[in-house]
């Protein structure tokens, strides 16, 4: 039931910042925080990482959403075992991040992107995230580290 609730509230987090955004902000306007180190801009992104498949939204869509129901269905295996606690912990964070992000393909027909790190090479700083992306990123350094190949 916990790997529910941190899915739920991985969901939720990125659902009402996301929410704020889109009231508060408009599109591609640069906001700098924290002395010009992470840049607040609005952006809707069609595709997946680095615009992947961004001119083929409806393909984007229908391959994350294959995705998410291959990890559904091992969410759902996994959920059953009493040990793999981190691989569940991942598979939680991947579950949540990338149904929010699904969410956003599927109601709005594109993901909304808002945090741009103003720091690193300059093909780092034209990446624009958001905070389900985080959590997909830490969720899938979870499932590699719960695995058995590790």
């Amino acid at each position: 039931m916990v790997f529910i609730a941190i899915a739920a509230a991985v969901f939720g987090i990125d659902f009402g910042i996301k929410k704020f955004v889109e009231k508060k902000y408009q599109r591609k306007v640069r906001h700098s925080k924290l002395h010009n180190t992470i840049v607040i801009e609005k952006y809707y992104n069609n595709g997946a990482a680095l615009n992947l498949l961004a001119k083929r939204p409806k393909v984007m869509r229908v391959l994350h959403t294959i995705v998410m129901l291959a990890v559904l269905l091992v969410d759902g295996m996994l959920l059953k075992t009493p040990d793999k606690t981190w691989t569940k912990t991942g598979l939680a964070l991947l579950t949540g991040g990338g149904l929010n992000n699904l969410y956003d393909r599927y109601t709005k027909e594109h993901v909304v992107d808002y945090i741009r790190f103003n720091i690193g090479p300059k093909w780092f700083r034209d990446i624009i995230f958001n905070v389900s992306d985080f959590f997909v990123f830490l969720g899938a350094i979870f499932v590699v580290a719960g695995s058995d190949a590790v």
